[in-house]
């Protein structure tokens, strides 16, 4: 049986760095994102494109690091 992980997945962690912006409306037009993308990504009704990962990626500053 898998052990389940304690941490957060990527979506979760991304979810809650958008939401400690200011505005997700501002951050969706600094990205070139959809409003509506970026919403129902938070809902957690949809996913993200590769491509607008690394929009919003690229705005918020992040970086993925493996942590073996």
């Amino acid at each position: 049986m898998r052990k389940r992980s304690s941490h957060e997945s990527l979506s979760e962690q991304l979810r809650r760095i958008i939401r400690s912006e200011p505005s997700c409306y501002e951050l969706a037009e600094r990205a070139g994102v959809s409003r509506s993308t970026l919403t129902r990504f938070l809902k957690g009704e949809r996913g993200l494109t590769t491509d607008t990962l690394d929009r919003l990626a690229t705005v918020l500053k992040l970086r993925v690091t493996a942590g073996r």
